[in-house]
């Protein structure tokens, strides 16, 4: 199921794996070798990636698999310079705007999650609203 979604929506391990070309247990080790990767994980392990995230996962996969860096070296080089010099510094500028309506048919399979989901899009519009009050 292909979904367009906003580039600053959050995204699942298969989705990322997808767009990158390699297997989520690959995503995974990475997240094993590099501390900057947190995704947000649910109940049950699910993960979901920042933009952010995508972004430093592209660049390490860049590093690895097209500038023939080893995984130490990519580290050191994270160390050296920090990773906001390969990714920068601000998160996509539309992370806070309106999301873009999507419609979708959900399957049987996708019930399962809609009310974890539901649960974190009410808690993320409950932070979004925090912040818009403190700046």
């Amino acid at each position: 199921m292909v979904i367009n979604k906003s580039k600053s929506a959050f995204r699942t391990i298969a989705e990322v794996a997808d767009k990158l070309g390699v297997g989520t247990h690959v995503l995974r080790f990475w997240e094993s070798k590099f501390s900057q990767i947190k995704p947000l994980k649910m109940s049950g392990g699910r993960r979901y990636y920042r933009p952010d995230d995508v972004k430093l996962l592209e660049c390490i996969e860049h590093l690895l698999h097209k500038e023939r860096y080893t995984i130490e070296g990519v580290q050191k080089l994270f160390k050296e310079k920090g990773t906001k010099a390969f990714v920068g510094e601000t998160i996509q500028e539309d992370f806070f705007e309106q999301p873009e309506e999507i419609s979708i048919t959900p399957t049987a399979e996708d019930h399962h999650y809609a009310e974890q989901i539901n649960k974190l899009v009410n808690a993320l519009q409950e932070i979004k609203q925090d912040l818009q009050n403190h700046l």
